[in-house]
């Protein structure tokens, strides 16, 4: 298998996702703006979408892949049957358990993750949203389990393309069933729930023509040996601590929230809308190379093939600094276009996309610190440890609040968004020292390879810089085609400059095709 055309074909489909994402958002700042009610919506799919989240970019199958592919690897497919249905039972009952718990306590729920929002309209909208979204972390965990298996048998596309249904899902409710409702809002959280319900369905004939679809155990016999089963103890024991080292951002995310809540009304959407163009690289980048590197660095392990893994994450990185650096230098200085042509519409304003903006350099500080904690992440994974990304993780969480101390009462809502990237930045050089004192990294021409970057970044930036300043976004809001052209020319521009100097300077892409084996 070819990595670099598995990554490719799993970037595309992850484009076709994230270009879905940004008309689903786009659509969402023209009907609502940024006001309480987005806020609300916001606030009440904060959960929903850190399992999403967490689901999508692997943090599952962190745990249960490097497991299924040694199974697969060195013993037959019946093992790895039995493996299959234990977990997809056992995730079965604890997820119901803990969908009828969320559903249930949603006012608690609320008041934890938006405590200024204790009261009034916009509280008890988040709640009843809570409701109808919370069966959403359900759908989606079954959905990672089938992705999980899909991938280890390098099924990338399904898994890749899954994510699409639930964008369409929310454009199909803002456009068609928002109009006909008392609270338009609340279409967004019925669109959530019935694209959970299209991403399940569409695993069911993949996993189907390999003999693997999954056999949830119903009665007490089949629960039992479930949880007796040592194959699926191992996964539920790596899943915890697995979901925790790779989430920290994200629960960082949540915390933030709260903070955001009590901020200027708009900072919880600002930073949404951010945090969506944030999620662009990152998934392309960071979640595509993790999902197809993940189960070959678990079979290189099995076969105690160290040198092949170290290849393989040195391969990773050294693509994944080729191509994250120039997008985080586009999140920190080309904001303010980025935001006026996805956002600048309707009830979304000129105040709107200046936050946004805001949002959008800070995150961009660490962008390339949160790519790389999903490429690192996968190197303890596959080699089955669990308690160094778990110490990290942990130190990095208090790290992050401790930064918002410093950057919220200085930067307003753009100080989340900094502490979450510089966090990120730390969880990555901790991860990397952590491989690279237990050899699972290999040493490399670090110097020269990233001076090369720097020297083919140089031109990239300053004609971002220039197009930023050369016209204005704003009030260009009356010619969407004209802005929506310039900011395409511009792009284009940039990215082959920034193509043309890598050749200079010596960056061959034969290189990356000569390793992606």
């Amino acid at each position: 298998m070819n990595l670099l055309s598995a990554a490719a074909k799993v970037s595309s489909l992850t484009m076709l996702s994230r270009i879905t994402g940004l008309l689903r958002e786009t659509l969402i700042a023209r009907s609502f703006g940024a006001s309480e009610w987005t806020d609300a919506f916001n606030v009440a799919f904060r959960l929903p979408n850190l399992l999403r989240r967490l689901f999508a970019e692997g943090a599952f199958s962190q745990a249960f892949v490097p497991i299924l592919g040694e199974i697969s690897t060195n013993e037959d497919q019946n093992k790895a049957k039995v493996l299959i249905n234990a977990v997809a039972t056992l995730l079965f009952w604890a997820l119901l358990l803990t969908v009828l718990l969320g559903v249930i306590g949603a006012p608690l729920l609320i008041l934890v993750i938006a405590t200024g929002f204790s009261g009034g309209p916009a509280y008890e909208a988040s709640v009843v949203m809570t409701r109808i979204m919370f069966p959403y972390i359900g759908l989606i965990s079954m959905v990672s389990l089938s992705a999980g298996i899909l991938n280890t048998y390098h099924r990338f596309a399904i898994p890749a393309f899954t994510p699409v249904l639930l964008n369409l899902a929310l454009i199909g409710s803002a456009i068609f069933l928002a109009p006909h409702l008392e609270q338009p809002i609340y279409a967004l959280s019925i669109g959530v729930f019935l694209g959970g319900v299209l991403q399940l369905i569409i695993q069911v004939p993949a996993l189907s023509r390999l003999g693997l679809l999954p056999r949830i155990g119903l009665l007490p016999r089949a629960i039992k040996a479930a949880i007796n089963n040592p194959d699926a103890r191992r996964v539920m024991k790596l899943m915890g601590p697995a979901v925790f080292a790779v989430s920290v951002a994200q629960i960082s995310l949540i915390i933030n929230t709260n903070i955001a809540s009590r901020l200027q009304a708009g900072s919880v959407s600002w930073l949404s809308y951010a945090d969506r163009l944030m999620e662009f690289p990152t998934a392309l980048l960071g979640v595509a190379l993790g999902t197809v590197l993940l189960p070959s660095l678990s079979k290189a392990n099995a076969k105690n093939d160290l040198v092949h893994a170290g290849e393989l994450l040195i391969w990773g990185l050294q693509l994944t600094f080729l191509l994250a650096a120039p997008s985080a230098i586009a999140l920190f200085v080309f904001g303010e276009p980025l935001a006026a042509v996805l956002y600048h519409y309707g009830k979304f304003n000129a105040l709107d996309v200046l936050m946004t903006q805001r949002a959008l350099a800070a995150y961009g500080v660490g962008l390339i610190g949160l790519i790389l904690v999903k490429i690192l992440a996968p190197g303890f994974y596959s080699r089955q440890d669990i308690r160094t990304p778990v110490k990290i993780g942990l130190f990095v969480l208090v790290a992050t609040q401790l930064a918002n101390l410093i950057f919220v009462p200085w930067l307003g809502h753009a100080g989340l968004a900094l502490s979450v990237g510089t966090g990120a930045c730390l969880n990555a050089a901790l991860l990397w020292v952590g491989l690279h004192k237990r050899g699972a990294l290999p040493s490399a021409a670090w110097a020269k390879y990233l001076g090369q970057l720097f020297l083919a970044l140089i031109p990239f930036a300053g004609v971002l810089f220039y197009a930023a300043n050369a016209h204005n976004w704003i009030a260009l809001q009356a010619k969407p085609w004209t802005r929506i052209g310039l900011l395409a020319l511009w792009l284009t521009v940039a990215a082959l400059i920034y193509f043309s100097a890598l050749a200079l300077v010596g960056i061959r892409w034969q290189k990356f095709l000569r390793h992606a084996k």
